[in-house]
């Protein structure tokens, strides 16, 4: 991704840019944003379209088009061609109309720097991340972080989720819709209006990590050694406390060092020797003794081998109905936010057929 663009349109004289990410780029021909405007005209049905240029260039370009206080704006992605960014959005849109959302309602203040400078990188992150790197997001950043341990205590408003970040974490300058935008695209919460017109999140998944064991076994022309590697496998599983891992959410730590991260992704698909996977770790010892003795990895003979994967684990948060009956009691919440939390988190179990709902990502 190379830069966003926010375009107000000017019915008497034209496209007037309000604003461009890095501001340092040259800014975009006056050409250039009618012709996008020409392709939004063509085609009134849809809010998203693409402009890829007819002479041979690298540069293409997504263009968003809101309406905000009887106003037309257009917010243009520029990318390469190799980006694939285009697939990428035409998932989520969401993810760029509340962007676009956002980015207008704070035109023309002394917000809008800040503002687009988060837009730019929320889309330039999430159009590159795999799927794992979007859901440690959730554990990396640190109003995600905050939020989601919030939803833990259960149903909640969107003005007292908005007061409490304001409030008790100092977050003044505050983007609340495009930081619930990607917990809603991970289907992890539900927005809903309960009687006078309140607006609620609620949590009906929540994310850890757990341990589970390779795809395959590895490899070994000496039977020893893989009757060890079998062996280390079995002990490590027999007596694994998956509660006790993802209450002290021990694992993600693992996942959040990029160094590691990358090591269990190579080791996912073949062995490496002891001194690629040092290279891998910067040549940190002292991670690597501490996979190796937390059961991670396994050596033999100079050979690395995945013992131990971690993923990343959705499931349905039934601790919550507890913390809802309290919060309940205690006058916190409301019963029709009660009561549609407990339906919601049980709508859950009836889809996957188990009470024991979850899935390993």
């Amino acid at each position: 991704m190379q830069r966003l663009i926010l375009i107000h349109w000017n019915k008497s004289t034209g496209p007037e840019l309000i604003i461009q990410y890095p501001p340092e780029k040259q800014y975009p021909s006056k050409e250039l944003l009618l012709k996008i405007w020409a392709l939004h005209e063509l085609d009134k049905e849809s809010t998203i379209i693409e402009y890829i240029p007819d002479m041979p260039k690298n540069e293409q370009y997504i263009s968003n088009l809101q309406e905000f206080e009887r106003e037309i704006y257009y917010i243009i992605i520029e990318y390469l061609q190799n980006d694939k960014i285009e697939k990428v959005i035409k998932d989520y849109p969401d993810i760029l109309a509340t962007v676009s959302k956002n980015l207008i309602e704070f035109a023309n203040t002394d917000k809008m720097p800040r503002a687009i400078s988060e837009a730019f990188y929320t889309l330039d992150d999430f159009t590159k991340f795999k799927k794992e790197a979007i859901l440690l997001s959730f554990f990396i950043d640190k109003m995600k972080n905050i939020i989601l341990n919030i939803l833990r205590n259960g149903a909640i408003s969107k003005s007292e989720l908005n007061l409490i970040l304001r409030k008790d974490y100092g977050f003044s300058t505050l983007n609340l819709d495009l930081q619930l935008t990607s917990f809603m695209r991970e289907s992890i919460i539900i927005k809903k209006l309960i009687p006078g017109s309140l607006e609620c999140y609620f949590l009906i998944k929540d994310i850890a990590c757990i341990r589970i064991p390779p795809n395959k076994i590895p490899n070994y022309d000496d039977k020893s050694i893989l009757d060890d590697y079998k062996k280390n496998l079995t002990d490590l599983y027999y007596n694994y406390d998956c509660s006790s891992e993802i209450e002290h959410k021990s694992l993600v730590n693992f996942l959040i060092d990029k160094n590691c991260f990358q090591l269990l992704e190579k080791l996912r698909k073949k062995n490496i020797t002891v001194s690629e996977s040092l290279e891998i770790l910067n040549n940190n010892e002292e991670l690597f003794n501490e996979l190796l003795k937390k059961r991670f990895i396994f050596e033999a003979k100079g050979v690395i081998s995945l013992l131990s994967d971690i993923k990343f684990i959705k499931f349905t948060p039934y601790y919550i109905i507890n913390n809802l009956s309290k919060r309940y009691k205690d006058q916190l919440i409301s019963f029709d936010q009660y009561i549609t939390h407990l339906k919601l988190l049980f709508e859950q179990s009836s889809k996957g057929n188990s009470l024991f709902n979850y899935e390993i990502m």
